[in-house]
């Protein structure tokens, strides 16, 4: 529905206080008495969304604050969301404690429209009010969308609907869980906030969890001829999926059928990395499926594409995208051409390539469209100002081929405060660089994030 929808706010609920005054030159401030948003395009549609999913993730606005008046201009409710947090930049204390306004005209738009953050509660169960804060944060930042890692080898605290066992036998305890009221509370809190859920369901590999309450989904893995605990040097060579048999996708069908019906976003990641073969090759059964299907026998990666080829399939048949890791296109296996693929390694990670930038290419040389983490991944936790490097690191210097750059739409960042240097580097133009500027707004960014949520009641 076509039309424009006008919002009015008294400046007097709008005025936030910051942790530090503007710099030394005076600005020209400005004290209008109400702001006005108006959004162009599908206005009254946009706010009956269940999802922001499918509204285009550049998000245009304009903020134009005079004397008298702030206006915040868009095409759709999530990029007035977006000025309104410009707007709320721009307001500081100045002088005697009184809160003002700079006086100017912003037109702004993201460059990229993946601007992700990464949370892993499955390693470390991490409670909804937290999760919530998280959401607080990314909003206050720009960022569109929250990758939920939400169940891995070690724990999985996703309550299903179909299999209340999951959780009930692959939880840390009954108290670290998460009911469907919980997940549908923090896809709301998000969508309020303009912030995509993509939550992650890794297999074949990191499914641990998964066989705690389904023995049978997981691969036997041999030793001596028998069925048994195999002496692997990596766990996660015990923790594979058996592929061979049709109740795995019977399994999966079921439980990524509520997955769908449950998160409204079209895109799940199905994970798909660290998956060793180790276990494979040690069982026999495997071995016959595979010279039944006329692989060889060290063509494991052919098996790993026949699992990638069953459960896209199942995702594909229930409405629903896919998001994986880089690693099964690194093993020669070649997911669906419409798969997004997120890439985390470089070279303080693996030693297959020199460093992300060769991955990226020889994801994007195959087509895929991509979204980088390798710059800002959760092994980069380092003593002292380390912002700079992830603030430098630019999603697009892989080549110089612009129809290759093209095919990077994000990134995901997973720490904080860190984030707040990715989260300008995801937005801003690639021309916009300068540490020593950037300095300066992300000391304010980080105060400003101390101050709001620090006042936040969950």
């Amino acid at each position: 529905m076509g039309g424009v929808g006008t919002r009015e706010t008294n400046m007097n609920t709008r005025k936030r206080s910051v942790c530090t005054e503007q710099e030394d030159s005076e600005p020209e401030v400005s004290d209008p008495s109400r702001i006005v948003s108006t959004v162009g395009d599908h206005c009254m549609e946009a706010f009956g969304l269940k999802s922001v999913s499918s509204l285009p993730g550049k998000a245009k606005d304009e903020v134009n604050i005079t004397s008298q008046l702030a206006t915040v201009s868009a095409k759709s409710v999530w990029g007035a969301l977006r000025g309104l947090e410009t707007f709320s930049q721009l307001v500081f204390e100045h002088g005697n404690k009184e809160i003002v306004v700079n006086k100017t005209f912003i037109r702004d738009s993201p460059r990229f429209r993946h601007r992700g953050i990464l949370l892993d509660t499955a390693r470390h169960y991490i409670s909804v009010p937290l999760i919530l804060k998280n959401l607080d944060a990314m909003s206050y930042n720009k960022f569109n969308v929250l990758h939920w890692h939400i169940v891995d080898d070690q724990s999985f605290p996703y309550e299903s609907r179909t299999f209340p066992q999951m959780s009930q036998k692959g939880a840390y305890s009954s108290r670290f869980t998460y009911s469907q009221f919980d997940v549908s509370r923090v896809i709301e809190y998000a969508r309020l906030r303009g912030i995509r859920l993509i939550p992650e369901f890794d297999t074949p590999g990191h499914t641990m969890s998964w066989g705690k309450a389904f023995p049978f989904l997981l691969t036997p893995c041999y030793v001596d001829g028998q069925p048994g605990r195999a002496n692997y040097t990596q766990h996660h060579t015990h923790e594979v999926f058996n592929p061979i048999y049709e109740e795995t996708y019977e399994f999966l069908r079921r439980f990524f059928k509520e997955i769908i019906e449950t998160f409204p976003d079209r895109y799940i990641h199905l994970g798909m990395d660290e998956v060793y073969y180790a276990c494979w090759k040690s069982n026999p059964h495997i071995i016959e499926f595979m010279r039944q299907k006329g692989f060889a026998q060290d063509e494991f990666y052919k098996l790993e594409q026949y699992y990638i080829e069953r459960l896209m399939a199942i995702i594909s048949h229930l409405g629903g995208s896919y998001v994986i890791w880089q690693d099964p296109i690194e093993n020669g296996a070649l997911p669906k051409y419409d798969t997004l693929v997120q890439i985390w390694k470089d070279t303080s990670l693996w030693d297959i390539y020199d460093n992300w930038q060769n991955y990226s290419m020889m994801v994007a040389q195959k087509g895929y469209k991509m979204i980088l983490s390798s710059c800002w991944y959760l092994n980069y936790v380092n003593y002292g100002p380390d912002w700079e490097s992830l603030y430098l690191c630019d999603p697009t210097d892989f080549t110089d081929d612009p129809k290759l750059k093209n095919l990077m739409i994000g990134g995901e960042a997973c720490l904080w405060p860190r984030a707040s240097a990715v989260a300008e580097r995801l937005w801003s133009k690639r021309e916009i660089n300068n540490v020593d500027d950037a300095q300066f707004r992300l000391d304010q960014q980080r105060c400003r994030l101390l101050r709001y949520l620090s006042k936040t009641h969950l």
